[in-house]
């Protein structure tokens, strides 16, 4: 039997206390909320490494994933990032200042306007998802690569059944 961690002495006094009702929600997913909190600590580490704050490596890297040119409108970037416009353009106005991005024109509508990865930008984020898969690693190196193929399929069966 492997050995007790936190979530099995808290599930064990529950069941002491109230033996009629079924703590195996308790049993997952007070384990993933353990674990995104560990994560969350991890990637604030690994961002901070880059010298980037978790926001800014969300655009830039949604920028990076797009592809060459590396660019796409502040509409596309709202959808990919889930913020609100206003906080698009603050971020972008920020990662402007900093070098990381350009605005420029849409060739294809001139009153649109293309947000584009600079070359530093790329440099910043490429070395920020360097840094954040060894951090992650580091977190699932306990599980092996089919341990990790199983949970992942677990975790996406149960996402795509809420239905988000």
């Amino acid at each position: 039997m492997p050995p007790e961690d936190e979530v099995d002495r808290i599930v064990d006094a529950w069941h002491g206390e109230r033996p009629d009702l079924d703590f195996a929600p308790l049993q997952v997913l007070s384990r993933v909320d353990r674990l995104a909190r560990r994560l969350d600590r991890a990637r604030r580490a690994a961002f901070e490494a880059s010298g980037m704050e978790p926001w800014e490596f969300d655009v830039l890297s949604a920028l990076r994933r797009a592809g060459e040119p590396y660019e796409l409108s502040p509409k596309v970037l709202l959808q990919l990032t889930l913020v609100s416009s206003g906080t698009m353009t603050n971020r972008v106005d920020r990662l402007t200042l900093r070098g990381l991005v350009a605005r420029r024109t849409d060739p294809r509508d001139g009153r649109g306007v293309l947000v584009t990865l600079t070359d530093a930008g790329r440099t910043a984020v490429d070395g920020a998802i360097a840094d954040l898969l060894r951090a992650e690693q580091d977190i699932l190196g306990g599980l092996s690569t089919g341990e990790q193929d199983q949970l992942a399929g677990l975790l996406r069966r149960l996402i795509l059944g809420l239905g988000d």
